[in-house]
């Protein structure tokens, strides 16, 4: 099974746009979603190796949520404007 990196840059200048905090954050929420539907699936399934499967992937994403999480928490630390969006 290959595995994800995702590596998140953030700006020299310390200025971070709407645009990629709000998209980070839509990001984010759209991991939580696939990380929720591969739990459901792993739960779901009578077949083990297609539950292994599924929970190591939900293992997996739940790791990047965990990091890109930090991320926004860093961009809001940053920029405290882009709270909530």
């Amino acid at each position: 099974m290959s595995k994800i990196r995702v590596k998140l840059i953030s700006s020299n200048e310390g200025v971070i746009s709407v645009t990629v905090a709000s998209d980070v954050k839509t990001c984010l929420a759209s991991l939580k979603s696939a990380q929720a539907s591969l739990e459901q699936f792993a739960l779901s399934t009578e077949n083990q190796e297609a539950k292994t499967v599924f929970a190591n992937c939900a293992k997996t994403t739940q790791q990047v949520v965990d990091q890109i999480s930090a991320r926004v928490q860093q961009l809001e630390n940053e920029e405290p404007q882009y709270k909530g969006f």
